[in-house]
């Protein structure tokens, strides 16, 4: 029986064992670190995206020297 194996029955006693390790108060409160976790990542993605795109909007603006501008 490997890892993958574990099936229902063994997910199911393992959170039962979890629970009556670290109690309900302990894991709610962990879980909660862990989604603010997840919501700081996802917007130092966003964030970092949102940089990536302004950098090449900057790179993409007009670069057409001033004296020929005029010109057609």
């Amino acid at each position: 029986m490997g890892i993958g194996n574990i099936g229902l029955p063994g997910l199911l006693l393992i959170a039962v064992v979890v629970l009556v390790l670290f109690g309900r108060g302990k894991i709610s409160s962990l879980m909660g670190e862990v989604g603010k976790g997840i919501t700081a990542f996802k917007k130092g993605v966003n964030d970092g995206t949102k940089e990536l795109e302004e950098d090449a909007a900057e790179a993409a603006k007009d670069v057409t020297p001033e004296d020929q501008k005029d010109k057609v």
